[in-house]
């Protein structure tokens, strides 16, 4: 089982500082947002 390097993964050294990490992985979890672009209105009714 591959194990991945999640300090890569959000683009921050392994010395980050708390902050750091919370505004990288935040910038990340805006950039793979799903319904960032608009979306589809009926697929929202099915969730």
């Amino acid at each position: 089982m591959n194990k991945r390097d999640y300090y890569e993964v959000l683009g921050v050294s392994k010395g980050a500082s708390a902050d750091e990490i919370k505004k990288a992985f935040r910038r990340k979890a805006v950039e793979l947002y799903p319904d960032k672009e608009g979306g589809d209105d009926r697929q929202r009714v099915l969730i």
